[in-house]
């Protein structure tokens, strides 16, 4: 199977956003919080793509969706609606470094005295 590629359509940016758990509730107290809210099933809204997904320990999740600049709102308000009282929130412009990472990274090892 093919990775789909992070990069965004053109009229598209990548936005990261770091769910951060509230550390006064343990688990199972934020997943009743998510579940009550309709967190899970309201984030990210219908039509925006998830571009990754992680969970960092200690942190919480870290999402990276693409979105439509004219949906913006709409993803804020769904994170503003389902998420909070679960998560402290934090957003990042994003863009996927990948590709130029990989050819420094080529350069830097090709110019190495042997």
């Amino acid at each position: 199977m093919t990775p789909k590629s992070t990069e965004p359509k053109s009229d598209e940016f990548l936005l990261t956003v770091f769910f951060k758990h509230d550390q006064a509730k343990n688990l199972d107290e934020i997943q009743k919080q998510l579940d009550a809210t309709g967190f899970w099933k309201n984030f990210p809204p219908e039509g925006i793509e998830v571009a990754s997904w992680y969970v960092m320990m200690g942190i919480g999740h870290v999402v990276t969706i693409k979105v439509p600049p004219a949906r913006l709102r709409e993803v804020n308000i769904a994170i503003e609606r389902n998420a909070w009282g679960a998560f402290s929130t934090d957003f990042y412009t994003t863009y996927d470094f990948m590709s130029a990472w990989q050819g420094f990274r080529a350069k830097a090892l090709a110019e190495e005295p042997s």
